[in-house]
């Protein structure tokens, strides 16, 4: 039951990741650019959007390791 909720857990951690990284804007620009992440970034350099989209990508990103190591300790 508990190796089900953490393998949910980490699936949805997995297609946010998908999603937080596309709305990165690149070199040449991202999906960030349909909701106007762009904007404010050829004037200031790294706006407040793309600040909690770093934030937010990186929590994220942690929740997915983490699920990663307790289902590798479960299942061995």
């Amino acid at each position: 039951m508990l190796t089900a909720i953490i393998v949910v857990i980490q699936v949805l951690a997995c297609l946010a990741l998908i999603f937080l990284i596309l709305m990165h804007s690149g070199k040449g620009g991202g999906l960030s650019d349909m909701f106007g992440g762009s904007m404010g970034s050829a004037a200031a350099g790294s706006t407040v959007v793309e600040k909690n989209l770093d934030r937010i990508t990186v929590t994220v990103a942690v929740i997915f390791a983490f699920t990663n190591l307790i289902l590798i300790l479960r299942l061995q």
